[in-house]
């Protein structure tokens, strides 16, 4: 579909080959080094085994045929690294990445990451046909593509194109975190409660990703909020982070230990209007005993949607709920959701990219993490490894450079 926002196709992905000599061609005072047969060299961080990231990644180099049919070859902008990529290359996470000898290693190899944005540099001819062409920004359509590289070779199928004028005013960085964080926060808001403007919904997990992504879309709708934080021992920053939530739309917000407080039910009874405003949905992340006090500010026939399992406890439900509250419980997986409703997916990333063109929505603070020609290796396993251990204010970025 040339003249839509997003345009995909259905063919498998393709093959990178041999090596082929190499001869450098200066661009802007620069040299980058590509194949006397047109042949991209390219790099990636890949694993051939699950286990610790500092473990088991490596830096890869290979090379990319030039681009005949439905192929297309991607250089990357920029890609982030999630919570979910780390789980993944761990092995314990439900998607899987793809495992290939393809990119001329003997031994099955998978490239690590699952988001971020890639400008197409070369394309063959069914492919121009799909209606894309050279330049244009793309989003990849599922988990699993591996994105945590310079180069990769793609079919329309694997890619959501974004419209030049949905790119205007947008940098690499927004473009890049857009299909996982605000997609998931956008569908549980959507696709459960039928929420309308004035109506409450109650999430833990509020300084995620997923939670500031809720909070300013509720508040674009016209929701009201009950957010429910971490307790803590620095109080003053414990109501600085409280303010800066208030500040992107949360009405109300709270700790973990408050909300288990005596006394909670009447303090929601004060912010809902003396309880004649029910709580109609649940957005858990955390589990636990902190997540089963949630669900018991919710009213009857309220939703209760879990996308996680901080904690790593148990989610806990009384029965009590569900006999006489008739309380539902669902659980949510982004990559499902966007691999079974592409076109929910499209819309969902035209509108956030709308709000944040015009300044209604902020994914958090990034740390850009500069990966050039000459970047080791080591560094950039180095920078995956202080996001495993939460050494960042921000969330991690890959940005490339010339490589």
């Amino acid at each position: 579909m040339a003249s839509s926002l997003f345009a995909r196709a259905s063919r498998p992905a393709a093959q990178c080959l041999r090596q082929r000599p190499l001869r450098c061609i200066p661009i802007l005072s620069q040299q980058r080094c590509i194949s006397a047969y047109g042949y991209e060299q390219a790099k990636a961080l890949i694993l051939s085994d699950y286990g610790d990231p500092s473990s088991v990644l490596s830096l890869h180099s290979h090379s990319i045929s030039p681009p005949h049919g439905d192929l297309m070859t991607l250089r990357f902008i920029a890609s982030p690294i999630n919570p979910a990529d780390i789980n993944q290359i761990q092995g314990v996470y439900p998607s899987k990445p793809t495992f290939t000898t393809s990119l001329g290693t003997a031994k099955p190899i998978a490239v690590a990451g699952n988001e971020g944005v890639a400008k197409i540099i070369n394309l063959g001819d069914k492919a121009k046909k799909e209606g894309f062409q050279k330049g244009d920004w793309v989003i990849m359509t599922g988990p699993g593509f591996g994105t945590w590289r310079t180069h990769a070779s793609a079919t329309p199928s694997q890619v959501f194109k974004l419209d030049e004028s949905m790119r205007e005013g947008i940098s690499p960085v927004q473009a890049g975190t857009v299909s996982i964080n605000p997609c998931t926060a956008y569908q549980m808001l959507k696709g459960f409660a039928s929420l309308q403007k004035g109506d409450w919904f109650i999430q833990n997990g509020a300084n995620s990703g997923v939670g500031r992504a809720a909070i300013q879309l509720g508040s674009e709708w016209g929701y009201k909020s009950i957010n429910i934080i971490r307790e803590r021992e620095d109080k003053a920053s414990e109501e600085k982070l409280k303010e800066r939530l208030k500040e992107m739309g949360a009405d109300v917000v709270i700790t973990d230990a408050e909300l288990q407080s005596q006394g909670i039910k009447d303090q929601a009874k004060e912010w809902t209007n003396g309880g004649r405003d029910p709580i109609r949905l649940a957005l858990n992340c955390v589990n636990g005993k902190a997540a089963t006090a949630m669900a018991k500010l919710l009213d009857s026939n309220a939703h209760f949607v879990t996308y996680g399992a901080m904690s790593k406890q148990p989610l806990t439900i009384p029965a009590s709920m569900l006999i006489f509250k008739d309380i539902h419980f669902h659980g949510f997986w982004v990559s499902r959701w966007g691999q079974s409703h592409p076109q929910d997916k499209k819309s969902a990333v035209a509108e956030v990219l709308e709000m944040v063109r015009r300044g209604k929505f902020w994914d958090g603070p990034a740390d850009t993490i500069q990966w050039g020609r000459e970047t080791k290796g080591e560094e950039l396993i180095a920078k995956v490894k202080d996001t495993l251990e939460g050494y960042r204010e921000g969330k991690g970025v890959f940005v490339f450079g010339e490589t």
